[in-house]
């Protein structure tokens, strides 16, 4: 008996005409601005080897990624991101290129989400990746195009938050702690959680490092984090970091105004691979980033390519969301519909045909047994002109 043949699985949904056409439009924006910065179009399977989503750099815990096997019995997932697989395209496919290549893309993601979070298993996700500078202009054009996708979504309002991934990676590389420490730690910072946080450190110790993880999620806010930082824990390459930082700050500052600017050293992604600046957008009236990225500069040579980059990624689904909220919108309905009497069918397509190329209209057929009927489905659709079409190609 079938139990499941009306309903989608967990995580996904149904994209009805307004949703979709938002979507496109989205979309199309989005196209525009890539291209016009000189980035390239690319796409890669939704199917790849498990593999690729386990290197040194970063890995997907199994729990989160939709698998199967293929004929030789190998271990294949659902495309859970964009980044990994353009890191494996680059360091094989486009190994000789000339550096820096730009690319974008525009494709789906699948992977497993925490139920209790509302979030989509699978979504579209457009974005870009810079390969192969490490400059601070190559970060200054990422983060100014993520300005640039952020303003184009939105008729209200935007915002954006900047980090950077080594700060974390400096302090944890001076604890004595596993894995599995290191991640829980990582988490309960990322989601804020002070006295899960707390209590964890506080059973590893009481040092200058410690102390540090324990201020970090509280550091946030405007250019007074930056000083605030200095103080909480100091070394020549947390110093480098913050005055590389605080200088993006000022600079994007310019761009936007402190209000839409944050900073956020407690900002630390899930995706092990980010090695320095981190970025995340949001538009007003969606609760979660509807953009994310950084930079990553050791992950390609988890594929035999050694060379930096930088990227970020637009969840589609949550821009439409936002969209449709904004401004709802009426699908619009054809402009004319043409109804044949018997033996007049392939007239009436000509006569479609014609409007369509000659007038750029939307023109449909209609499929009624008589003008009657096809006068009430016009006045349901809210299709103004009728044309009727026999031997004199009446108008009505």
């Amino acid at each position: 008996m079938r139990k499941y043949d009306l309903i989608t699985p967990e995580g996904t949904k149904d994209f009805l005409f307004e949703e979709c056409l938002v979507r496109h439009e989205t979309e199309a924006k989005l196209y525009d601005i890539f291209k016009s910065k000189g980035y390239y179009e690319l796409t890669t399977p939704a199917l790849e080897f498990y593999d690729v989503f386990q290197t040194e750099s970063g890995h997907y815990p199994q729990e989160r990624l939709y698998k199967l096997t293929d004929s030789k019995g190998r271990l294949l997932v659902m495309r859970p991101e964009s980044t990994m697989p353009i890191a494996r395209v680059i360091a094989t496919r486009l190994r000789d290129a000339s550096l820096p290549i730009r690319l974008f893309y525009n494709q789906s993601v699948y992977r497993f989400e925490s139920a209790l979070k509302g979030r989509s298993n699978e979504i579209v996700q457009a974005g870009i990746e810079l390969i192969g500078s490490a400059s601070h202009m190559a970060d200054l054009e990422m983060v100014s195009t993520a300005i640039e996708v952020l303003e184009s979504c939105t008729e209200t309002s935007f915002s954006l938050e900047i980090g950077d991934a080594g700060i974390f990676k400096e302090l944890m590389g001076e604890l004595n702690a596993t894995e599995d420490e290191r991640e829980n730690i990582r988490y309960l910072i990322e989601t804020k959680n002070y006295p899960a946080l707390n209590d964890m450190l506080d059973r590893m110790g009481d040092t200058p490092v410690i102390a540090a993880l324990k201020r970090l999620p509280a550091m946030f806010g405007g250019e007074g984090v930056f000083e605030k930082a200095s103080e909480l824990y100091s070394n020549e390459r947390i110093d480098i970091m913050l005055d590389d930082l605080k200088k993006m700050y000022n600079e994007i500052s310019n761009l936007i105004g402190n209000g839409k600017l944050t900073v956020d050293l407690g900002m630390v992604n899930n995706a092990d691979y980010y090695t320095g600046i981190i970025i995340k957008g949001y538009l007003e009236g969606y609760g979660e980033e509807v953009l994310s990225g950084g930079r990553y500069n050791k992950l390609l040579a988890d594929y035999g390519y050694d060379i930096p980059a930088i990227g970020f990624g637009v969840n589609i689904d949550a821009i439409t969301k936002v969209a449709v909220k904004e401004n709802p919108r009426e699908v619009k309905s054809a402009d004319v519909i043409i109804f044949a009497e018997d033996g007049f069918e392939m007239k009436a397509l000509d006569i479609a045909k014609k409007l369509r190329t000659e007038e750029n209209i939307t023109v449909e057929i209609a499929l009624c047994d008589d003008i009657e009927s096809t006068r009430e489905y016009a006045r349901k659709k809210k299709i103004g002109k009728i044309i009727f079409v026999d031997n004199e190609n009446l108008e009505v």
